[in-house]
């Protein structure tokens, strides 16, 4: 997958780009506010890793986000089964030298998109942690809607923690 943004690349991973992703996943502040999955400290052994199971994944749901041809973070969703079929979570992180430029949006509203369009989705959600106001306002510009708060539904850094239900359903129109 491909996907030429004004701001940045939104494409397959590469085995190559283990060596620019793996400094920039090795910052706390980026693992905090993803699932316990997401290692920390963050190796390049770790980067190899996850882009060699996102490569052998079919159908394609991981994706690098590339500046300049460097992947510069990740988004990806995890399609469900069953009777929820129709539906995915989404989840993305950026490397913190590039937050606040909008980028993240951009490549949220393109794999939404994509994710909806490839996969015959009606829902595409996000379940962020309580502190995190900058996914906040990323998945609103976006245009997922608040749904609601999970009390006391996550573990993170030790703390039990409330996370938000934000959702992008699509329309009937």
């Amino acid at each position: 997958m491909h996907i030429q943004l004004s701001c940045c690349t939104v494409r397959s991973w590469r085995k190559s780009d283990a060596e620019s992703i793996a400094p920039h996943a090795d910052n706390r502040k980026v693992w905090l506010n993803l699932r316990d999955g997401f290692p920390h400290p963050y190796t390049i052994r770790d980067a190899e890793a996850f882009i060699q199971r996102a490569l052998e994944r079919d159908p394609e749901t991981n994706f690098a986000i590339a500046m300049d041809d460097k992947a510069v973070g990740g988004i990806g969703f995890m399609l469900h089964q069953d009777v929820e079929r129709v539906s995915a979570e989404i989840g993305y992180w950026l490397a913190e030298p590039y937050w606040n430029r909008g980028i993240m949006t951009e490549a949220l509203v393109a794999v939404t998109r994509y994710a909806t369009e490839q996969h015959g989705l009606t829902r595409v959600f996000a379940v962020p942690y309580e502190w995190n106001q900058a996914s906040f306002r990323v998945l609103e510009k976006a245009g997922f809607v608040l749904e609601g708060r999970m009390k006391k539904s996550a573990v993170k850094d030790g703390k039990v923690i409330d996370q938000l239900l934000y959702a992008f359903v699509v329309s009937d129109e």
